[in-house]
């Protein structure tokens, strides 16, 4: 027969528990462990030594955050399911500085009234990007449909087939474009469209061209687009914005670290687009939130349309982009200080060290360690056919999958990736600084 709730809730270990964890979360624990052991009767505890350890870990599990630090090992460094880019120091100071006490959100000190939200973080995007303004607000999708509604609602908004994308998790881009209230025309085909495609789409109705970047996947072949620049002429012809959705948020030539190809948000503003739609999170190296850059007189619609309240982003989000693209202001140091910049244009050869010394460190510790030269991806939606020279620790384990499991439950989870039946823990998008921290929880994991 099973112990009863209050029995085991009288165990002197259950009673220390209760002196640092609430009673409900206890309770439940016991109650949980109750009905496993109910469901399992042969594995079910034996003695109070046994029900003891069962609650404990049962309470454990129940005080764990849901949202958790965790080292991304994947060799996939913006991995969007594990939260993008990290921010930089300098960001993480901004957020405890701003959240720590009040701060002036919406406060002009200047004049003593009220300020705008929208006025932090403009004057330093229209200074990098090379602007007349900006806003922010919280992604780039929700910049697109508003931008699409300050200046297409209810007319028609022209855009290529092949510009069509899904941008992960199931959002696409038409989807979501025909939520802001515009009409969708699509002119070209899937991989060829021209400059009189956009031509003779455009009418009375038109509201506006947008042109939507690839930057999560590659046409090669028979393909055709439309530039940038020789859309805005098109669009001026036809008296309507130009809304480029640029997605990644590159701030900096990355040519000289072997990533090339993509236009820098510079590069779209000169090219003559209207407004300019990026992500904070990804090639920038700042937090979620959905930058635009662009004309005047077009981010002021944005900025009255009434979505923009919807749509706003809070203070720590504005300290942490601030605090972010000042960095910028210094080249060099926006390449040493954003982690997401530093893992990307790290020397192979010091990774290639740091894989070979954690190897050493895991087989001093009896497991089965080794290191191979593999390539890492950028992630996030950008460079998607770049392969950044990387090295990875390969654990060889009898089942790749049941210790990928363990090292995901570890107290600090550590994901890693199965290529070949093995499974790599790439050091690209690991800071060095985790190394010895990694070591041991994949030590403690498997050994």
């Amino acid at each position: 027969m099973l112990p009863a709730v209050t029995l085991l809730l009288e165990l002197p270990g259950v009673q220390q528990l209760l002196t640092t964890t609430p009673r409900s979360v206890v309770t439940d624990a016991v109650r949980t462990v109750i009905d496993v052991a109910r469901g399992a009767p042969y594995s079910a505890p034996a003695n109070d030594t046994e029900w003891m350890a069962a609650i404990t870990e049962q309470v454990t599990v129940r005080q764990l955050p849901s949202l958790r630090r965790l080292i991304n090992a994947t060799g996939v460094v913006l991995h969007t399911n594990l939260g993008r880019a990290p921010l930089a120091a300098a960001a993480l100071r901004a957020i405890q500085d701003v959240a720590s006490g009040f701060c002036n959100l919406e406060y002009d000190i200047a004049t003593g009234a009220r300020g705008s939200r929208h006025a932090h973080c403009s004057a330093l995007i229209a200074e990098l990007t090379g602007a007349e303004d900006a806003m922010v607000v919280n992604n780039c999708a929700a910049a697109l449909v508003l931008a699409l509604n300050s200046c297409a609602d209810g007319r028609e908004a022209i855009i290529s087939r092949g510009e069509l994308v899904e941008i992960g998790g199931s959002f696409r881009v038409p989807d979501i474009m025909a939520k802001s209230g515009a009409t969708l025309v699509e002119v070209g085909t899937t991989n060829r469209t021209h400059a009189d495609d956009y031509r003779r789409a455009l009418s009375p109705r038109t509201g506006a061209i947008v042109t939507v970047h690839r930057s999560n996947f590659t046409l090669e072949g028979f393909v055709a687009a439309v530039p940038p620049r020789d859309l805005a002429a098109i669009a001026a012809e036809g008296g309507v914005p130009l809304i480029h959705d640029f997605g990644s948020g590159l701030l900096l030539d990355l040519a000289p670290w072997g990533l090339s190809g993509e236009p820098t948000a510079r590069d779209a503003i000169r090219a003559g687009a209207s407004l300019v739609l990026m992500s904070g999170d990804k090639l920038l190296g700042g937090p979620q939130a959905g930058i635009v850059a662009g004309r005047a007189d077009w981010v002021g619609a944005m900025r009255r349309n009434p979505l923009a309240r919807a749509l706003r982003v809070d203070k720590l989000t504005l300290s942490a982009l601030e605090a972010t693209l000042a960095l910028y202001r210094d080249p060099a140091r926006a390449i040493a200080e954003i982690p997401a910049l530093a893992m990307l244009t790290a020397p192979v050869a010091g990774i290639a060290a740091r894989a070979e010394q954690l190897a050493a460190s895991l087989r001093a510790a009896g497991l089965s360690a080794s290191t191979r030269a593999v390539d890492a991806t950028v992630g996030g939606g950008a460079f998607p056919a770049a392969r950044i020279p990387s090295a990875a620790v390969v654990l060889e384990v009898q089942d790749a999958d049941t210790a990928a499991a363990r090292l995901r439950g570890a107290r600090v989870p550590v994901i890693g990736r199965i290529a070949d039946g093995v499974l790599l823990l790439d050091l690209r998008g690991v800071p060095a600084e985790l190394d010895a921290e990694l070591g041991g929880l994949v030590a403690g994991a498997l050994s």
